[in-house]
């Protein structure tokens, strides 16, 4: 994505500095971060960063559904940009959480097909192929 300051007007944000640095981070990682991983990257070309405005954005890109939370584990949200239907594998030896390519098809379910789905997700856990 090269116009990160259009995107974000596009979907009603403004695109201050920050908002724009912790998006491009969110795109160009694809680590799947939490606040703090963003935060830590971050206030080190923003010393004025704070981590109260990490979380403010990330709700923000989320009320507009410009990013997705993941929540794979009870204590820990990670924030993800990749905004196609996918799933997520988190290998419980490194923690890298990857992304898992699923047809739409996976997340049609009969017996739901009178419901209003707002939101699908779909995780594994286990090892992942670098760790084995």
């Amino acid at each position: 994505m090269k116009d990160i300051a259009g995107y974000l007007k596009e979907n009603g944000i403004k695109p201050s500095l920050q908002r724009m640095r912790i998006f491009e981070y969110l795109i160009t990682k694809k680590n799947h971060p939490t606040v703090e991983m963003i935060y830590k990257e971050l206030v080190k070309e923003i010393p004025t960063l704070s981590k109260t405005t990490v979380y403010n954005t990330l709700n923000v890109f989320v009320e507009k559904k410009i990013v997705l939370i993941i929540v794979i584990e009870e204590n820990e949200t990670r924030y993800d940009a990749y905004m196609k239907v996918h799933g997520h594998f988190k290998c419980e030896d490194c923690g890298t959480i990857y992304d898992v390519e699923v047809k739409d098809e996976t997340f049609k379910i009969k017996s739901l097909e009178k419901f209003q789905i707002d939101e699908q997700h779909l995780y594994y856990k286990g090892v992942c192929s670098k760790c084995l």
